[in-house]
């Protein structure tokens, strides 16, 4: 066996084949050391060999080889700039549905013009302010129609009416709706006097127009909250009429009783109003963690609730509000809400 391997090594000549790692065309040197000898023929490096377009593993024309050339995804001698890489994995592509940053374009909604509208509702269209807030600047005489001031609360204007505030002309601004994840220490307003935290601070670089929350979460609430610039969206919102749907997770200071528990689900006097609960549930195993489903707009009234029985919210969370959930909003985050989202609001799918 060893002398069939050894005569396999032999050429025609009997003479010692050289080894495979040099070139073939070189004359073995008597002598030699077997390996690592200082005269070794220099092998041709990779980038010298010419370019083979037809070389292929089976012998064909190779795929690769049939490719055009393109320009842009080949390194550019001329500019001296090689396309650049990105590295990692790519994100997930969601269209857009829940980018926090990008302004969303919803459909405006036709209106008559020849169709009078009453004054404090055009203001807040107009993104002004609320209704509320524009009775109380009708009645200061800040506002003039056709250069005349205005103190009645009832006028009507139409939209082709000379509308100043301040003496500035007022004017129709594109509608946006953004949802924010409410933090603690945070109040619900546009402005406070005595320089809190507030809503309209975290989404202050969101959009240009001034945009105001849709009701009121307490400062150490958290949860889903509203804002807007739409006044005739944010009145449905916030009219009790219209029933909408409101979820918290309630956490309370001890658990709950089963005869207060009775006397929850049966309704509660508060201002005159009976408030009886939608739903009510323990998600947990113990008996302080409460989701509680309603739809009154009263004032802390989860918080009321609780406190008419003797127990004390210690955390309150508005987990859904019309519909709308903080889903992929992380705590002070916020996104715009996508046009299906305020198209199921305007139809009143609540």
């Amino acid at each position: 066996m060893h002398q069939t391997m050894y005569n396999n090594n032999l050429n025609n000549e009997g003479e010692r084949r050289p080894r495979p790692r040099f070139r073939r065309d070189s004359e073995p040197v008597a002598g030699r050391p077997r390996f690592g000898f200082s005269e070794r023929t220099e092998r041709t490096s990779r980038s010298e060999r010419p370019f083979n377009r037809e070389r292929s593993f089976n012998g064909e024309r190779s795929e690769r080889a049939q490719r055009p050339f393109n320009a842009e995804r080949s390194f550019n001698t001329e500019r001296g700039e090689r396309p650049q890489r990105s590295f990692g994995a790519k994100p997930k592509r969601n269209n857009g549905l829940y980018s926090a940053h990008k302004q969303q374009v919803y459909k405006e909604r036709f209106e008559d013009p020849t169709k009078p509208v009453r004054l404090n509702k055009y203001l807040a269209n107009a993104g002004i302010c609320s209704r509320r807030e524009a009775d109380d600047f009708i009645q200061a005489g800040v506002i003039t129609v056709n250069g005349v001031t205005v103190d009645n609360l009832g006028i009507k204007v139409l939209p082709t009416d000379d509308i100043r505030f301040h003496n500035q002309p007022v004017r129709r601004e594109r509608k946006v709706y953004i949802l924010l994840n409410k933090p603690k220490n945070t109040v619900t307003t546009t402005d406070d006097p005595q320089e809190r935290h507030t809503v309209i601070d975290i989404v202050r670089n969101a959009c240009q127009e001034r945009i105001y929350p849709v009701g009121r979460l307490d400062r150490n609430t958290t949860g889903v909250l509203l804002l807007t610039n739409d006044g005739d969206l944010a009145a449905k919102l916030t009219h009790p009429k219209f029933h909408k749907k409101k979820v918290y997770a309630v956490t309370l200071d001890r658990e709950l009783d089963v005869v207060d528990e009775a006397i929850v689900r049966a309704g509660v006097e508060l201002d005159d109003e009976r408030i009886i609960p939608d739903a009510m549930e323990f998600p947990k195993e113990d008996r302080r963690h409460i989701g509680l489903e309603i739809h009154s707009g009263q004032n802390r009234v989860v918080r009321r609730i609780f406190e008419k029985v003797g127990y004390k919210v210690v955390n309150l969370d508005r987990v859904s509000f019309a519909g709308l959930t903080k889903k992929k909003v992380g705590r002070g985050k916020w996104r715009f809400l996508t046009p299906q989202e305020v198209a199921y609001l305007q139809m009143g799918n609540f």
